[in-house]
């Protein structure tokens, strides 16, 4: 079996599990599970769905994630990350709408497994990344005023300036319990791990909120008031309805829930490696997201990916295998199954302390702020992308910033690309091949290119050696350190070379590399200009020239 496709808990059983190790990844579980339950409960709810799918989604996704994914520790699960995108997408296409998305998402993300893409989205510009991250934030932050104030509106709109307008009228209305609940959530949460390390702060807010609530019948919206009792069961899988309307219509959605899932996923499972040590395998972890959302949609659930804070809280608990994730999936099932009917009781002000926190982690304002003072070309990919996200849409801030930054890229090494006229007549007094320019007859004019041929910098090349007042007979154009030549550059080359004939220069390539050669016969080169013009290096090259003249 190919180890990149060889889910990582397959090995390590191979290997063999030692029981102390063992006993540390079935105690991280245990952890793990216990936090990700106020987790699974706030994310569902803020996207806009009931409660239980938060849940289901932890415990199918995690189960799947952690036995056939290609990351050690991976926590797999409902994360910040999707609320906007999650909650948009219920807005315009309901909970069907979102359990398709969701269904087609998950093929696209193997899909991008199996070609062996996993690498590739860690080119993504981190300036974007941070962009839309701390858009998001900013957004789970804004969802949760109404409950965190206790302001009773019914429905909040998705957009940024509605929504600003509805707070406002409203502000008159506030509950003082509400607050206080929310705000004794987030002391709670911020301060009391520094007196117990193993407890998580959320699940102590949760009980402590919960049961003052119930014995002195405090007047706050709860999860039983808002949304009903939380069922205690998991329903059977049930496979969409999809025909091919239904696709083009949920295509985009789908693909930026497969991007964002993608992006988040690889990028817990490279903070992990850097915390054990370790090295995930990116394509296999692609694969496992994508069976994740497959069959959490089928179960009703909403979409998942690898959960950085929970991998985190993993890994400082002693977790090292993938065992650690399928105990903490077990755990929320048999919270659920015993449980179940109790979480209904939990007020909805708590949750919104909890997401409140849980925005303030993952803003990232540190990064934004140090990005503000770096490269203009970032700042511009930053700013467009988190504006973006906050006013309109994330699936477009994600699509425009991703066109962005491949502009951005494409001027960068364009810019990169050196293209030099290097002679006799050269007047500047810079003579880097003086060794060959002392034989160079006045007849010939050397150029030089530094750097990939590519679309971005094939007009640059272009103009810069047609544009020459001389009229040599023979140019020589060097391409010693030329890695690659696109379809674009190509062109460009045959037109140089037509362009000079026509005006009876001959035109010689030198120092092409072996593999290049092999591209020039595929692409045509030969019919242009031939063989006997295409030479191994300068020396070989100038005394071509001299042949020539």
């Amino acid at each position: 079996m190919n180890p990149e496709f060889t889910p990582k808990l397959f090995s390590i059983l191979k290997q063999g599990v030692s029981k102390e190790v063992f006993t540390k990844d079935v105690l991280s579980g245990l952890i793990v599970g216990i936090v990700a339950l106020p987790l699974a409960i706030a994310f569902a709810i803020a996207s806009g769905v009931s409660p239980e799918k938060g849940i289901i989604t932890a415990i199918v996704a995690g189960i799947i994630i952690s036995s056939f994914g290609g990351s050690r520790v991976q926590i797999g699960g409902p994360t910040g990350a999707f609320i906007v995108i999650v909650y948009g997408i219920i807005q315009q296409y309901g909970i069907n709408g979102l359990t398709i998305a969701t269904f087609m998402a998950g093929f696209i993300i193997i899909g991008l497994g199996i070609a062996k893409l996993g690498n590739l989205l860690k080119f993504i510009p981190y300036s974007l990344i941070v962009g839309f991250t701390s858009g998001i934030a900013l957004i789970i932050f804004l969802s949760q005023i109404n409950d965190f104030f206790g302001l009773d509106i019914s429905k909040v709109p998705a957009n940024f300036i509605d929504k600003w307008i509805l707070f406002v009228k409203n502000f008159d209305h506030l509950n003082w319990y509400a607050i206080a609940i929310a705000t004794t959530t987030i002391i709670i949460m911020l301060n009391f791990q520094k007196l117990i390390k193993k407890i998580p702060g959320s699940i102590v807010a949760i009980i402590l909120t919960t049961v003052v609530v119930k014995i002195f019948d405090i007047p706050v919206d709860t999860i039983e008031s808002n949304f009903g009792a939380i069922p205690n069961h998991l329903s059977m899988p049930t496979f969409p309805k999809i025909d091919f309307n239904t696709i083009q219509a949920l295509i985009q959605p789908a693909f930026a829930i497969a991007l964002l899932g993608s992006i988040e996923s690889l990028l817990s499972a490279v903070v992990s490696d850097s915390m054990i040590g370790g090295k995930h395998r990116s394509n296999m972890e692609l694969i496992a997201q994508g069976a994740a959302n497959i069959v959490s949609s089928l179960f009703g659930g909403i979409p998942a990916t690898g959960a950085i804070a929970r991998t985190a809280t993993n890994v400082k608990n002693g977790g090292r295998t993938p065992i650690a994730g399928i105990v903490h999936a077990l755990v929320l099932l048999a919270i659920m199954l015993v449980f179940g009917p109790y979480a209904k009781l939990i007020p909805m002000s708590c949750l919104a302390g909890i997401l409140i926190v849980v925005a303030y982690h993952m803003s990232e304002w540190r990064q934004f702020k140090s990005i503000l003072k770096g490269n203009r070309m970032d700042i511009i990919i930053l700013l467009t992308t988190f504006f973006l996200t906050v006013i309109f849409d994330l699936v477009i801030a994600i699509e425009i910033g991703i066109i962005l930054s491949s502009f951005m890229f494409m001027k960068r090494m364009s810019d990169s690309v050196l293209i030099q006229n290097i002679s006799s007549e050269n007047t500047n007094g810079e003579h880097l091949f003086d060794e060959e320019l002392a034989d160079l007859p006045k007849e010939v004019l050397l150029y030089e290119i530094n750097g990939p041929l590519f679309f971005g910098a094939a007009r640059q090349f272009q103009e810069t050696i047609t544009n020459t007042h001389l009229q040599p007979k023979v140019i020589i154009i060097r391409m010693r350190y030329v890695p690659m030549i696109d379809a674009t550059g190509y062109q460009s080359l045959k037109e140089i070379i037509k362009s000079y004939k026509a005006r009876h220069i001959q035109v010689i390539l030198s120092g092409i590399k072996d593999d290049l050669k092999k591209d020039f016969k595929k692409n045509g080169m030969f019919l242009i200009l031939e063989k006997e013009f295409v030479v191994k290096d300068i020396t070989s090259a100038i005394n071509k020239a001299k042949e020539h003249i």
